[in-house]
C-alpha cells in the first residue's frame, strides 16, 4: 500500500515529472494534475513502468481555468480521503499578455490564482492528511513588486515582472498557509529549484526566447531542480522551518518585499474575491 497520497500540479515535464517519479518510487500514491487526460496518459504509464508503482493517476485540471480547477477539487474529494502532500509545482511566463477564460492576465492565473484556488478547495482532506504543501517559487521573485492596483498587468505589460510578482505571490501563499492553518497540523513552503533546463520558456518569444537559449548551457537539470521538491515532501522534522523559503534543501533568504505580511494578507483576500466572482 502507498505510504502517502501526493497531489502534483505540473507533472507531465520538467521539474514536476522527475518530482512525480521519485515520489513514485518511494511509493507514493501519486495524483497528476495534467490540462489534457489523453495526451498525459503517456507519462503516468512511463512512471508506472519505471517505478513498478501502480497507484499514478490523472485527474483532468487546467489551472488557466477556474471552473476546472473546481472540477478537479471535487474529483479528488469524491476519490480520496486525505492527502499528504500537494506540491504546486506548474508554472508559465508569456513574452505576450494573454487572458485566461476568466479573464485573468495567464501569468496570474497559472502560478497563483489556480493553485491558490486549488489549495484551499482541498483544504479539507490537506488538514485530514496533516498535508504538506509545497510551492514551487523562485529567484525571480526578486523582480517581483506587488502592484494591488493592476494585478492583471494591464498597463505596460513586462513578462519578467509579470512572472516575478507571481513568484513572489507563491512566497507569500506559503507563509500564509503556514499561518492560518499550522495550528491544524499544515506545513506550507516555498522553494527556488534553480535555473533549470525545462520545457518552462517554450512559450516565450522574441528576446526573452533568445535569452533563455543563451543560459541553457549553465542550467542544471531537471533531476537535479526536483531535488528541493522532494526534500520537503520527505524529510523529517520540518515543522520549525513551517512557511519558510528553501534552495538547495537548505532555507534560504528571500528579498526583503517577500516579508512583508501586509501585502501578503492582502494578496490572500483579494485572492478571495478573485475566486469568488469567478463562479459561473
Amino acid at each position: 500500500m502507498p505510504i502517502k497520497t501526493t497531489v502534483i500540479t505540473g507533472a507531465t515535464s520538467g521539474i514536476g515529472k522527475a518530482t512525480a517519479m521519485a515520489l513514485a518510487a518511494q511509493d507514493h500514491a501519486v495524483y497528476l494534475l495534467v490540462r489534457n487526460v489523453i495526451k498525459d496518459e503517456a507519462v503516468k504509464q512511463e512512471i508506472i513502468t519505471q517505478t513498478g508503482n501502480k497507484h499514478v493517476c490523472i485527474i483532468q485540471c487546467d489551472l488557466a481555468d477556474l471552473q476546472s480547477v473546481r472540477d478537479a477539487v471535487a474529483e479528488l474529494s469524491q476519490k480520496l480521503m486525505a492527502i499528504n502532500i500537494l506540491i504546486n509545482n506548474a508554472g508559465a511566463g508569456f513574452s505576450e499578455r494573454q487572458v485566461s477564460r476568466d479573464g485573468f492576465e495567464m501569468t496570474f492565473a497559472i502560478n497563483h490564482l489556480g493553485h491558490f484556488l486549488l489549495t484551499t478547495g482541498l483544504m479539507p482532506l490537506l488538514e485530514r492528511g496533516q498535508a504538506r504543501i509545497i510551492n514551487v517559487s523562485s529567484e525571480g521573485h526578486k523582480l517581483g513588486k506587488p502592484n494591488f492596483d493592476d494585478l492583471q498587468s494591464a498597463q505596460n505589460y513586462s513578462s519578467f515582472k509579470a512572472y516575478g510578482m507571481a513568484k513572489l505571490f507563491n512566497i507569500y501563499f506559503a507563509r500564509s498557509l503556514a499561518q492560518k492553518f499550522g495550528d491544524k497540523g499544515i506545513l506550507a513552503f516555498s522553494l527556488h529549484p534553480g535555473a533549470v533546463n525545462s520545457s518552462f520558456a517554450d512559450k516565450l518569444k522574441g528576446f526573452d526566447k533568445t535569452l533563455m537559449k543563451l543560459a541553457r548551457p549553465f542550467m542544471i537539470t531537471t533531476q537535479q531542480g526536483a531535488e528541493t521538491s522532494i526534500y520537503l515532501a520527505t524529510a523529517p522534522r520540518l515543522d520549525k522551518f513551517n512557511g519558510c523559503y528553501f534552495k538547495k534543501k537548505k532555507v534560504a533568504k528571500t528579498a526583503v518585499i517577500a516579508q512583508d505580511a501586509a501585502a501578503q494578507e492582502k494578496l490572500w483576500l483579494i485572492s478571495e474575491k478573485l475566486i469568488s466572482k469567478s463562479v459561473i
